[in-house]
């Protein structure tokens, strides 16, 4: 589970992080991507041990140098890197607002992976135009 979806849960908890919080609603959109991504295999324990990993690493090496390790892993497949951008999208929309360091980390990330500028601004965007016009944040 670590090698297959390792670099991609990392690169969600440093989105979940990049503000200094960690939200529970933040664990559940990265909980619900990983249920669909892994078919219904990776447990919660599997979750769990790989966001241990991911906060210890970027405890240990700092989330910079965490950033370019997973870049440096998930660069050369552009469909993973595609999806883990959005999924980091997600994850900073999750409470409703996107803050400067969790802009700045998926700027960093979408630019690191490859994607233009204009991909990555138009998957934001989608993504902002979904959460505005859904009728369970409103209330």
């Amino acid at each position: 589970m670590l090698e297959k979806f390792g670099p991609m849960t990392e690169a969600m908890y440093l989105m979940m992080a990049a503000d200094g919080r960690v939200l529970n609603v933040e664990r559940e959109v990265l909980r619900g991507a990983l249920e669909v991504l892994g078919e219904g295999q990776v447990r919660t324990a599997h979750m769990e041990a790989m966001l241990d990993a991911s906060a210890r690493a970027s405890a240990a090496q700092g989330a910079d140098q965490r950033l370019e390790a997973v870049i440096a892993e998930l660069r050369d497949d552009p469909i993973k890197a595609e999806i883990v951008v959005v999924l980091c999208a997600a994850v900073a929309h999750a409470d409703g607002t996107v803050t400067d360091e969790e802009q700045d980390l998926f700027d960093r990330l979408a630019a690191g992976l490859g994607l233009g500028e204009a991909r990555a601004g138009e998957i934001l965007s989608q993504l902002e135009t979904r959460f505005e016009s859904d009728p369970a944040r409103s209330e």
